[in-house]
């Protein structure tokens, strides 16, 4: 009987690895160089971000006298009152622009997969918002909100809707959800696009049975259209979710944060921290909860796509 021992064991299990590696070495080499530029491009950057988190960098102090205060930041960031507000405003935020991006972008993508005249036309008016550039969105937007020359202002006053022209952007009250409408109109295009091609993977065969079987439309929806579009519709929800709780553009050119943060999510407050009052440690700190924020949305992302290989694999 032979008694293997653990560090014989792993001596075992190791050389067919490396076996195995020398075999493919000429692979190996020609994806080195990516390796290497995403080790410089995106795990070094992630490392010293991690590490930067648990030490204090005061306004005017150089980055090499930084002072370690290990969980410190983290420990601040939770106790503040701006954290929870910017959480808020950034779930908010995330939550109702995701939802009703979705919702308008099924819509559209329902309406515009029948046949009339100037679908085509209508398609890439809906589009529009999405390919302008978000920077010259924000631009535009903000003079239509503006409250002394905005065209929306003008309007209410000449309807006689309002006294006065409103203050979206410039009221604690109204400039999220101002901002949040920015966003979805942006946003919903994108939205429609995936609907619209995940609508092109429905049988028509299936619907024509159903209609047969004396389905409404409603029922042929449900239980026939609906059950195709549910992959689709996962990867739309979570790649909005994700690209709004990282949005930047928007609400940082509309608002900067304002007034009184009530415009500020996370990004921006980052943004603010770090380049604005030099708070490099504590910005880190919030870059680094971002950053497991997001991997867990990606690791339902990275799911949803290795279910929808899975399925189409079965088929």
């Amino acid at each position: 009987m032979t008694i293997v021992t653990g560090k014989t064991g792993a001596r075992g299990r190791l050389r067919p690895l490396l076996r195995k590696i020398w075999e493919h070495r000429a692979d190996y080499a020609y994806v080195l160089p990516a390796i290497a530029v995403m080790l410089i491009v995106i795990a070094y950057p992630i490392y010293y971000t991690i590490e930067l988190s648990f030490f204090n960098t005061p306004p005017g102090l150089q980055l090499r006298d930084k002072i370690f205060v290990g969980f410190g930041n983290y420990t601040s960031i939770l106790t503040s009152p701006v954290f929870w507000k910017v959480t808020s405003n950034t779930l908010i935020w995330t939550l109702a622009s995701t939802f009703i991006a979705f919702v308008l972008g099924f819509a559209s993508a329902l309406a515009l997969h029948r046949d009339f005249i100037g679908r085509g036309v209508l398609r890439a008016i809906l589009i529009i918002p999405w390919v302008i550039s978000a920077v010259a969105a924000s631009y535009i937007w903000k003079w239509i909100y503006h409250s002394d020359f905005g065209i929306i202002g003008a309007v209410l006053v000449g309807l006689g809707l309002a006294d006065r022209p409103p203050n979206f952007i410039d009221s604690v009250s109204t400039v999220l959800p101002s901002l949040i409408v920015v966003n979805i109109w942006r946003e919903f295009p994108f939205a429609m696009i995936m609907m619209m091609a995940g609508l092109q993977t429905v049988p028509d065969q299936l619907l024509r049975a159903a209609k047969v079987d004396g389905a409404n439309a409603w029922q042929r929806f449900w239980h026939v259209t609906f059950p195709h579009l549910r992959n689709v519709s996962t990867v739309t929800i979570l790649l909005l979710a994700v690209a709004n709780f990282n949005s930047f553009i928007i609400p940082w050119i509309m608002t900067g944060g304002g007034p009184s943060n009530a415009s500020h999510i996370w990004i921006t407050h980052i943004y603010e921290l770090a380049f604005g009052r030099q708070r490099w440690g504590v910005a880190s700190a919030y870059s680094v909860l971002l950053f497991l924020i997001l991997m867990t949305l990606g690791y339902f992302y990275v799911r949803a796509l290795s279910g929808n290989e899975r399925k189409d694999g079965s088929a």
